[in-house]
C-alpha cells in the first residue's frame, strides 16, 4: 500500500491520447525578466507540474517564490523563457480562454451593480443582455447573493465582493480555475465560509483548479495535491503530497482529524525549510 504522504512519482504523458491530456501541464517551464540596468532575474527554473481535468491542486511556497508566475503561464498572460505549456494537450499560444482567473484583489467595476458585474463576463460571447442578466441572477442565487444583485461594490462587504467575483468567473463555465490566493484578504471566518462555499460549487461540476495561497491549513482543507515551491530565485517545485481525506469536506471541521494534522507536519516540515532560506536571502539583502 502506498505511503499516503509519499511524493508523487512523475507520471508520463501521452500526446496522442486525449481523453488522457493533462488540463494544464508545464514541462522544464522556465521564466526570467529583464530588471532595471539589464540584469536579468530567473524567477522559476525546471518546473514540472500536470494538473489533471478535475483535480484540485493547491500551491504553496515562500514569498516571491514564483507561484502567480506559474498561474500567469497557465492563464497566457507570460511566455516562457524555456519549456512548454500545453492546455488539454495542445501548447498555449496567447490567452487561454479555456480558464477563468480569480485574482486577490478585487476586479469589480464599481459603476455596475452586482448583477451587472457577473452578466458582463458574456459579452465577449456574445450572449443577448436579457439572457446575460437571468444567468447572472442564477449564479448570485447559487453564490448567496441573490438579495444583493442590484447593489453596487461599495455597498458589499469583502466576502460578497469576493462571492461576485466568484460568480463572475464560473458564469462562463471554464474548463480551469486559476486563483491567486483569492481568500487572502479576508477574515479567518469569512475565508472558512468561502472555502466551502467554494468546494461546494466544484463538486457540482469539477473543474481543474490551480489555487495559490500562503496558508497551509487552506491548501490542505481544500486539495487533491498541495504542491510545494522552494525560495527563489530560479524557484522550482520541491514537494508534491497527494491528500488523502475524504470529501464532501467541512473546512472547519477537517481540520481537527488526525490524517489532516499528520499531513501538515509532513508538508510543514518541508515548506519551513524554504520560508526559512527566504527570510534569510531577505536579510541578506538588506544588510
Amino acid at each position: 500500500m502506498p505511503k499516503p504522504f509519499a511524493a508523487r512519482e512523475a507520471v508520463s504523458h501521452q500526446p496522442e491520447a486525449a481523453p488522457h491530456e493533462s488540463a494544464v501541464e508545464l514541462a522544464q517551464v522556465a521564466i526570467s525578466f529583464n530588471l532595471q540596468g539589464g540584469a536579468g532575474y530567473r524567477a522559476v527554473d525546471e518546473i514540472d507540474l500536470a494538473v489533471q481535468p478535475g483535480e484540485f491542486v493547491a500551491i504553496v511556497g515562500p514569498t516571491g517564490c514564483g507561484k502567480s508566475t506559474l498561474l500567469n503561464a497557465a492563464a497566457g498572460l507570460l511566455k516562457v523563457s524555456a519549456g512548454s505549456v500545453r492546455i488539454f494537450g495542445r501548447p498555449i499560444t496567447g490567452l487561454n480562454r479555456r480558464a477563468g482567473y480569480l485574482f486577490q484583489q478585487d476586479a469589480l467595476m464599481p459603476w455596475k451593480t452586482a448583477i451587472d458585474n457577473v452578466a458582463v463576463a458574456l459579452e465577449p460571447q456574445g450572449v443577448p443582455r436579457a439572457e446575460a442578466l437571468q444567468r447572472s441572477r442564477q449564479w448570485l442565487g447559487r453564490v448567496g447573493l441573490g438579495a444583493f444583485a442590484d447593489r453596487y461594490p461599495h455597498m458589499l462587504s469583502g466576502g460578497q465582493r469576493k462571492r461576485v467575483a466568484l460568480a463572475q468567473m464560473l458564469i462562463r463555465d471554464p474548463e480551469i480555475l486559476l486563483m491567486d490566493e483569492p481568500f487572502g484578504p479576508l477574515d479567518a471566518q469569512t475565508r472558512q465560509i468561502m472555502g466551502n462555499l467554494l468546494l461546494d460549487l466544484w463538486a457540482a461540476n469539477r473543474k481543474a483548479v490551480m489555487f495559490v495561497t500562503h496558508d497551509l491549513d487552506e491548501a490542505i482543507a481544500l486539495a487533491d495535491r498541495v504542491v510545494i515551491m522552494s525560495a527563489g530565485p530560479a524557484a522550482t517545485i520541491v514537494g508534491d503530497y497527494s491528500v488523502p481525506l475524504s470529501r464532501p469536506r467541512d473546512i472547519g471541521e477537517i481540520r481537527a482529524e488526525p490524517a489532516f494534522m499528520d499531513l501538515h507536519r509532513a508538508i510543514w516540515a518541508t515548506l519551513k525549510l524554504e520560508v526559512q532560506k527566504a527570510y534569510a536571502q531577505g536579510e541578506g539583502r538588506s544588510a
